[in-house]
């Protein structure tokens, strides 16, 4: 089997069996509570209107931000805006996986990235379909993993897609997988 079947067929199997057996660790890790800075010498004035009644609805309605959630500047790739971060995996040599879940259809992330990188990427798998693409040179002295993106479709077979690792949270289950593994800090990748 050629070198770049034999990698996509590691970024699969990550994609699926490193999920389930593995405890989840956050990644960055949570940083310290900040302190809270002292309160001013004289108190703020009062407001003298209140605010609208569908202000706190409005609020509601707001997106939660999950605060690991790595940015496409931290991880230097680009990342779906509907794409929610799932987990992270050490991948040796000072590599991680990244794995992001989305509703989005299989077909609609490729064509996202293939634009995004200007790249058409290669479709390693028919079923189920699984699409990469190399993002940086791989150095085997100082990288565990190639940098790429992995993109896998889990609805295949009439699959429901893959369970939301995060219990009570919506969605119940992702359509498509996106696996992200970036260059080591230090090397050159592409966004």
């Amino acid at each position: 089997m050629p070198a770049p079947l034999r990698l996509a067929a590691l970024a699969c199997l990550v994609l699926t069996a490193g999920l389930s057996a593995q405890t989840p660790q956050p990644f960055p890790r949570p940083q310290a509570p900040k302190t809270t800075p002292p309160a001013p010498a004289s108190p703020a004035p009062a407001a003298t209107t209140a605010p609208p009644a569908a202000a706190p609805a409005a609020a509601a309605a707001l997106p939660v931000i999950d605060p690991d959630r790595p940015t496409a500047d931290q991880l230097g790739i680009f990342i779906p805006a509907a794409a929610q971060f799932v987990t992270s995996y050490e991948a040796g040599r000072g590599q991680r996986y990244y794995i992001f879940g989305t509703r989005q259809p299989f077909a609609e992330v490729v064509l996202a990235y293939r634009t995004a990188l200007k790249d058409k990427g290669t479709l390693v798998f028919e079923q189920p379909p699984t699409h990469t693409w190399d993002i940086g040179k791989f150095r085997e002295e100082s990288m565990g993993f190639p940098p790429g993106v992995t993109v896998k479709d889990y609805t295949t077979g009439g699959s429901a897609g893959y369970p939301n690792p995060r219990r009570g949270e919506q969605p119940e289950r992702f359509t498509t997988l996106i696996q992200i593994v970036p260059p080591p800090p230090g090397a050159t990748g592409r966004r």
